[in-house]
């Protein structure tokens, strides 16, 4: 015990510099008998000097953690994760569905839509986030505000998503900082785009839809974590997919009033939820005007669903 204190002493006391032998004080005879003192208590702890412990953590020639490629930093203009060394994180999500280790299933179940006509643009969400056959919550906004004039919507991961989409809202406000002037819907989703092409193919699930009103009037674009960005008057992301673009492709009309995009919007998330057993809870819809967007309603689609059987028969 008294040895390991007395290490533990000497450790507090020694300079930081005289890890690379580059200071003054190592010219003179005081310092280098303390430095042979200490060295012979590593001797005789098993420990080792800091500077032999850092050498096997980073690589020749590094000291300090932000010189490498890979580490994130919010300072930087090229903006990475710090992904530890010999880690491949596709390799491991693959890993984790071996049927001789623990299996985690990483299966999502969603279902999003946007469409755009005469009076901007309909952005509808069901509520539901489920991590395989597991429900995790009924109650989810997959709506992310990313200013007055931008949404995003979340299909996939939804921590993927809801981290990739606030640090667009970040670089959106600091495009507007720099420039006095909001960003463009299509260079927010270039932005978006971009993010998703640094990380192809290393196991990120983002499948958005970014929606805004700007100089050239309202905007829709989709943009998947394969890099994909695609402009279109309607989109709708998840496995309930199909019978949302279903319910829209009846009843769509470019002239529609506001009151039949909204019942449209409303219409095609609720069947939508009540043939996919992965979609359900509320139905959250926004409306994205010129002077930016406003939440029309919360409702839930175990009702809707019983409203619209009763007049079907």
């Amino acid at each position: 015990m008294n040895k390991l204190l007395l290490v533990s002493f000497t450790f507090a006391f020694i300079p930081h510099c005289c890890d690379q032998g580059n200071c003054d004080a190592h010219n003179s005879r005081e310092y280098t008998s303390f430095y042979t003192f200490t060295m012979a208590l590593f001797e005789v702890s098993g420990l080792k000097p800091t500077f032999e412990l850092r050498s096997h953590i980073l690589p020749g020639g590094q000291t300090r953690l932000v010189d490498r490629t890979n580490h994130f930093n919010f300072g930087l203009k090229t903006q990475e994760f710090a992904v530890p060394r010999g880690v491949d994180p596709s390799r491991f999500l693959k890993s984790c569905n071996n049927e001789d280790g623990v299996c985690i299933d990483m299966n999502h179940g969603t279902t999003t839509l946007a469409f755009k006509f005469r009076h901007g643009v309909i952005v509808a969400v069901d509520s539901r986030a489920s991590a395989g056959q597991y429900l995790a919550s009924n109650n989810v906004n997959k709506v992310i505000e990313i200013n007055p004039y931008l949404l995003g919507t979340m299909s996939g991961s939804a921590a993927d998503c809801q981290y990739w989409e606030r640090l667009l809202a970040k670089e959106c406000r600091l495009y507007r900082l720099r420039n006095n002037h909001r960003i463009s819907v299509s260079a927010a989703s270039k932005l978006l785009c971009n993010m998703m092409l640094g990380y192809r193919g290393m196991g990120l699930s983002v499948g958005s839809m970014i929606c805004g009103w700007d100089k050239e009037g309202p905007g829709l674009y989709y943009v998947d974590d394969n890099g994909t960005r695609l402009s279109g008057q309607m989109f709708s992301t998840g496995c309930g997919n199909s019978y949302a673009y279903g319910v829209i492709d009846s009843g769509y009309r470019e002239d529609m009033t506001v009151e039949e995009a909204y019942e449209l919007g409303r219409r095609g998330i609720t069947h939508a939820t009540h043939r996919d057993a992965y979609s359900g809870g509320f139905v959250n819809m926004y409306h994205m005007r010129e002077d930016g967007w406003i939440k029309v309603c919360k409702e839930d689609v175990s009702e809707l669903i019983h409203e619209y059987k009763k007049g079907m028969f």
